[in-house]
Order: C-alpha cells, then structure tokens, then sequence
C-alpha cells in the first residue's frame, strides 16, 4: 500500500492552557492585555498604549524538555488578527554554546505575520526566514556565529508592537483595543 507524502505530517502545538501574557508593563508602559483559552483557540484581548512601550503579548511558558522540531521545515499559522501586523517569537537554545540565553531579554527568531482585516489568515513560516532579536532590535553578531535550532525550541510567544522587523517600526501597529484570536499553530514537512 502506498505511503502518504511527507507534506501531510503535522504536529499540532495548541495546548494554549498553559500560556500567559506578558505586556509592555515590565518595561515602564501601560498597555494591558490577557490571554484566555476558548473552543476556537487562544485569545489576546485588552488595551495598547504605544508609549513607553507599545506591544502585547501571549507566551508559552519555558518548554522543558525544549520541543525537538528538527524533522520539520515550517510552523503554520491560523490566526484573526484584524489586519494587525503581528509578529511570532521562538525562544532556543541555540548557538554560541548555549550563550544565547544570556542576552539581556533574551534571543527571540521572529517571524512577521501580517493578516486579513476579517476571517482567519494562515501563514507558513520557514524556519529559515527567521530573524534573530533582542528586545525588538536586530542581533549586533554574524550571523555565521548563531543559527536557529529547531532541535531546542523553548519558548512560543505571539505578540503585536509597535516594532515590525528588528530595528523597524510597524506600519500596521494600532494603539487602542485589540482582539486576536490564534487559532493553531502546526509544525509542517
């Protein structure tokens, strides 16, 4: 019998139960958002001030064991972002030795994810188009010197701020209310 593509395997990582918010608070700001689990996914609802900060977010919390995504390619996204720029910040333990988890703040591979104005927009993220980021700004080394492992991944943060790629302002940041439902997020040959 014949065996079905290897494009059809996935892994889901929707156990949102664990996750929690973290805001532009624990850098001096006010905006105020919290994470809460529904039947369609995990929901990001509150208030962004942009300043003094300017982001929201949800964050898995430290995966231990890290999850070892190494035999696949991408992450899929599905997520009602109301036309919001969003960005999706994955936490290794990779390069340099382990020395990356040193950074003040903490080495983020960031993915841009802009979405429709209504419905659900999916995304496929390549591992290999991921930014490294510290604190939002893009990281002063070579690049030759640190590589994404997806072998390591600890940490899942989705977040929307008023910083776009590293160093760049987001054109579609929004100040004010905001609702963004993430619907699931699959890792994909």
């Amino acid at each position: 019998m014949e065996q079905p593509p290897q494009a059809s395997v996935q892994v889901q990582l929707n156990d949102f139960n664990s996750w929690s918010s973290l805001n532009d608070t624990i850098m001096g700001g006010s905006s105020q958002a919290a994470c809460r689990v529904t039947s369609e996914g995990l929901i990001l609802e509150g208030e962004i001030v942009e300043q003094d900060g300017g982001f929201v977010s949800c964050r898995s919390p430290l995966l231990n064991p890290p999850l070892d995504l190494s035999s696949y390619r991408a992450l899929q996204v599905e997520v009602n972002g109301d036309g919001r720029t969003l960005k999706l910040a994955l936490g290794s333990r990779s390069g340099l030795f382990g020395l990356t988890e040193r950074f003040y703040g903490g080495l983020r591979w960031v993915a841009q994810l802009p979405t429709k104005t209504s419905g659900t927009t999916s995304i496929e993220i390549p591992f290999n188009t991921l930014k490294p980021t510290v604190l939002a700004q893009p990281l002063a080394m070579p690049l030759r010197l640190i590589r994404f492992d997806a072998s390591s991944i600890n940490q899942v943060q989705l977040l929307h701020s008023k910083f776009g790629q590293p160093g760049e302002l987001n054109p579609e940041f929004r100040p004010g209310p905001i609702r963004v439902l993430l619907r699931s997020i699959k890792a994909i040959h």
